[in-house]
This record gives structure tokens, C-alpha cells and sequence, in this order.
């Protein structure tokens, strides 16, 4: 299949390209600079420089990739976990406006299939029960979760909208491994190794990982499993009490403190609290089910085990 990946030099570009590429697909990878564009083509991919926010050169590029899907994993995140609030309004104009345009361009060009990045882990549930593919994004959370939960709610609304398309979306866990946050040097585990990362309250927001890799290959799973929406997500959901020790303890960092819900509130505001007591941990099954996919136990937690 011929494949046009937007945000295809991002933490998941890299190993979604070269999932693609061994998979047998002809991959097309659109990104903002000539240095990522070599690194694209090095991989065996083509790649093609354009502005997200520039609908006629959008449009353009994929119109002359002939592509027969798109995958939209436009992001503009920090390098820096801390630094996300200030990176907050510039990455939901790139996946709303700059996205927006490239699914307009998709439809116009008569691409057959969408798949769209969305999130796992703000859905809300019923209290004790993981989140499934039915369940809806939580916009009635703390302020900058639910801002968050509004943008992909709104993709994911955008991604439904038409029947000139099939859409598919990717609700991925915390992405961890190669070039994510958290990894040993990554910006969580420098956060964790300054005692930075409390334990809040009882700890009881279950968080929901995926390996990089793990969600590469997923994704080009549902390339051509049937349409709808998939929680690419590990086996291993987990309340911050139990994973957020594991995590230190697997970057070589203290074990983390411990501060009340309004100790953490005053520190550090309310989305932080959320994180640590209100996340609900999504399940896997439907993906595990339709395509065939296996994810590997989350590493922190084998450490833990042994």
C-alpha cells in the first residue's frame, strides 16, 4: 500500500516508517526540513517538505504521492515533559488547523483510509473499570487535561465526519522508549531522578503505556483491519503508587516522596493531581482481538518483578 505519514520525523515517525517499510508498504513522509527529509529517505522512504498550515501545498504533496492512506501523527511536543503547558496551545493548532487540512486534502484526493493519533489515556470510565473503545474522552477533568481531551475529541469528531473516508483512531498510551519522555535520560526519568515526581494522595490514577515500537507496529496492523476506533495501549495499567516506584527504581532514581492532593495541588496545580488520582487505564482487548497485536509488559514493571 502506498502510505503518506505526516510528523513522520516524530518520536513515532522513525519507527512507524521503518514498521511500514518492512511491512512491504512505499511510504511517503511529509516533514518541515531538509535534514529530516534525508533522514526519511535514508530509511527507504520519500519524503516531502511542506508546511501543515499551507492547504494548497499540503494538498499538493499528496496528490503527487498518490497515496491510498494517510497517517496523521502531527504533534509539536517539547522535548521537555515540564515544558509541555507552554507547547499546549501551539500543538492543538498543528493537529486541528494543520491536521485539518491534511484530512480536507485526503478527501479531496480520494485516499481510501485516515488513521488519526488520539489518546488513550484521558478517557473517562466508570470508577474500577478500564476505559474500552466506546468510552468518551474525559472534557469535565482538571483544566489542562480537559483542554486536551476537547482537541482530541475534536480529531476524533473530524475523523468520523465523512463517509468519503475510513477512518481509524489510534488512541496510544504514554508513548515510552527511543526518543519519549520516559526512558533512562529521558525528561520524565531526569524529573524522577530530581525527586520531582511525587506519589499523590493514595496514588490511584491508573496510567496506560505503550512502547514505541509496540505502537508502530499497530498502527500499520490498521492499515487494513476494519475501521473504527482502537486503544493501542499495554497489558499493564497501572496506579501511579505502583508504576511510579517501578519507573524510579528502573532509572536508577530514589524512591519518589509522597505529598497529599493539596500539598501536590499547591506544588504543582490541579492537572498534576489529576494524573496521579483520577487517570483511568484503558484496555487492550479489542486491539489484541482485531489485530492480532501483542504488546511487551511494561519494562518498569519486569524490574519490579524480580
Amino acid at each position: 500500500m502506498r502510505v503518506f505519514v505526516a510528523g513522520a520525523s516524530g518520536a513515532i515517525g522513525e519507527p512507524l516508517v521503518a514498521e511500514l517499510i518492512k511491512q512491504g508498504h512505499s511510504v511517503v513522509g511529509m516533514t518541515t526540513s531538509e535534514t529530516r527529509a534525508k533522514i526519511l529517505e535514508a530509511q527507504g522512504a520519500s519524503a516531502v517538505i511542506a508546511d501543515a498550515f499551507d492547504a494548497k501545498e499540503v494538498e499538493m504533496a499528496l496528490r503527487r504521492s498518490e497515496a491510498e492512506a494517510v497517517i496523521d501523527e502531527l504533534t509539536s511536543l517539547p522535548k521537555e515533559q515540564s515544558e509541555m503547558p507552554k507547547y499546549a496551545a501551539g500543538d492543538r493548532k498543528l493537529r486541528i488547523e494543520g491536521g485539518g487540512n491534511l484530512f480536507r486534502a485526503a478527501i479531496a484526493t480520494g485516499v481510501r483510509r485516515y488513521l488519526q493519533q488520539s489518546s488513550g489515556f484521558f478517557l473517562k470510565t466508570v470508577e474500577g473499570t478500564l476505559a474500552d473503545e466506546s468510552s468518551p474522552l474525559d472534557v469535565d477533568a482538571s483544566p489542562g487535561v480537559a483542554a486536551a481531551a476537547r482537541t482530541y475529541t475534536e480529531l476524533e469528531a473530524r475523523l468520523f465526519s465523512s463517509n468519503a473516508i475510513e477512518g481509524v483512531a489510534l488512541r496510544y498510551g504514554f508513548f515510552y522508549g527511543p526518543k519519549t519522555w520516559y526512558r533512562p535520560g529521558g525528561s520524565a526519568a531526569d524529573m524522577v531522578l530530581h525527586q520531582q515526581v511525587p506519589v499523590v494522595g493514595k496514588g490511584e490514577g491508573v496510567s496506560s503505556f505503550v512502547h514505541i515500537h509496540d505502537a508502530a507496529v499497530a498502527t500499520v496492523a490498521a492499515l487494513t483491519a476494519e475501521a473504527g476506533v482502537y486503544n493501542l495501549v499495554d497489558d499493564d495499567p497501572s496506579p501511579q503508587k505502583v508504576w511510579l516506584p517501578a519507573f524510579a527504581k528502573f532509572v536508577g532514581a530514589p524512591a519518589p516522596p509522597h505529598v497529599s492532593e493539596a500539598e501536590a495541588k499547591a506544588m504543582a496545580g490541579d492537572d498534576a493531581v489529576y494524573y496521579a488520582t483520577k487517570l483511568s487505564g484503558a484496555s487492550n482487548a479489542k486491539a489484541n482481538r482485531v489485530l492480532g497485536w501483542k504488546p511487551r509488559r511494561l519494562e518498569w514493571l519486569q524490574i519490579k518483578d524480580q
